[in-house]
Order: structure tokens, then C-alpha cells, then sequence
């Protein structure tokens, strides 16, 4: 008896621009529809309409909706990793200023469509979860590659250890936001919450070790 053969993990990649111009539309509306109305209520016929293209397009890319979301999933992780990879790029020269790009990048990140992204995880189960630790991986990649010129600035004992420490400190809190019912929404507010994670991070950075009291 044969086995059936598995089906293509992944969708198939345009090779023209105006190919690529179009599956970013039909993200972009597959993205839209999932942020508001939710993934179950979208739909391909739903994506098609709103991206302006025929059912058709999108079953040639597509073959079905586990792979669209798939790859909704895929984009929206990319652009994570490119924000967060341009703003400590862009950030001030110096132990806070390394740390404070990555805060307020990272709160960022995940501020955006908050409510679609947990979702997003939980549909697509394990390989979602995969993928989304390889984003994770990656991220912590890019904070101790730009903050590697000045860990002499942390007072800590084990300097590389309390980086560790304070990366996944700022990471929980991040994506613990995205799925409070009240979590911190609207410029300012965002803004206030980053630099709280910054400022508790630099402090616990530039603050000596501690003796324990069962040391004492």
C-alpha cells in the first residue's frame, strides 16, 4: 500500500517582482483580516477580496489556509527580527543606550497587532512555537552582539550571565503585555512601559552582586 505523500511544508516563493508585489498584498490583506475578525473568520475568498486578486492567485501560492497562515506567521516573525535588528543598530552608543533600544524595540514588536500574534502561535502549535524560539535565538543574537562593546560597563559578577538575565527579563515582560487584557496600548503608554523595562534593566546591570543572607 502507498503511503500518501506529505504535502509541501512551506508555500512557493515568487520569482518575479510583481509576483512578489502580489503575495505581500494577500498577506497584507490575510494580516488585516486575522487582526481584526480573527483567524477563524478568515477566509481565502475573504483574503482574496480584500487584497484585490482572483481565489485563484492565492491557491496557486497556497494550498490551503494552514499554509497562508503559516506564512503570515513567517512574515510578521521576520519583521520582528528586522525591527529589532535596525533599532539596536540605531542605538546610542553605550550600555543604556544598547539596552534601551532593545526595550522599547522589542515592547514594540509585540505591541503590534498584540492580540493576533498569541493566536497566531497557538493555531499552528508546535512548529509555530519552533519557529518562534529560532526568532527569540535570534533576537538575543543581536542584543549580546550590540551590547559587546561595553560589558565592561556591567558591575555584575558574571557580566554575561546578567545580560542573559536582563535580555529574557525584558522578552517575558514583553510578550506577558501582549496578553494582558490591560496591557499598556497607544504610544505613550508603550513608551512609559519600555522605559520602566530599560531603567529596571540598566539598574540591575550597574548594581553589584549581593551577598545572599544565608551567606551572611
Amino acid at each position: 500500500m502507498n503511503e500518501e505523500p506529505e504535502r509541501p511544508a512551506v508555500h512557493r516563493e515568487p520569482q518575479q517582482a510583481r509576483s512578489a508585489a502580489t503575495l505581500a498584498r494577500v498577506l497584507r490583506a490575510a494580516e488585516e483580516i486575522a487582526s481584526t475578525s480573527g483567524l477563524e473568520e478568515m477566509t481565502i475568498a475573504g483574503v482574496a477580496k480584500r487584497a484585490g486578486v482572483a481565489v485563484g492567485t492565492i491557491y496557486r501560492r497556497f494550498e490551503d489556509k494552514e499554509q497562508l497562515i503559516a506564512a503570515l506567521t513567517e512574515r510578521m516573525l521576520e519583521r520582528r527580527e528586522e525591527y529589532v535588528a535596525e533599532q539596536l543598530r540605531a542605538a546610542r552608543p553605550s550600555l543604556s543606550g544598547v539596552m534601551d533600544a532593545y526595550a522599547h524595540a522589542l515592547l514594540q514588536s509585540f505591541a503590534d497587532h498584540s492580540s493576533l500574534f498569541p493566536e497566531l502561535l497557538r493555531t499552528r502549535g508546535t512548529k509555530s512555537l519552533d519557529r518562534g524560539a529560532r526568532t527569540i535565538t535570534e533576537r538575543h543574537r543581536l542584543l549580546l552582539e550590540a551590547a559587546a562593546p561595553y560589558t565592561d560597563q556591567i558591575r555584575r559578577s558574571q557580566p554575561q550571565q546578567a545580560l542573559d538575565t536582563a535580555a529574557r527579563a525584558i522578552l517575558g515582560a514583553c510578550f506577558h503585555n501582549s496578553l494582558r487584557p490591560d496591557a499598556a496600548t497607544g504610544e505613550a503608554a508603550i513608551r512609559q512601559y519600555a522605559d520602566e523595562l530599560s531603567a529596571m534593566a540598566i539598574a540591575y546591570l550597574l548594581t553589584p552582586d549581593q551577598p545572599r543572607h544565608d551567606e551572611t
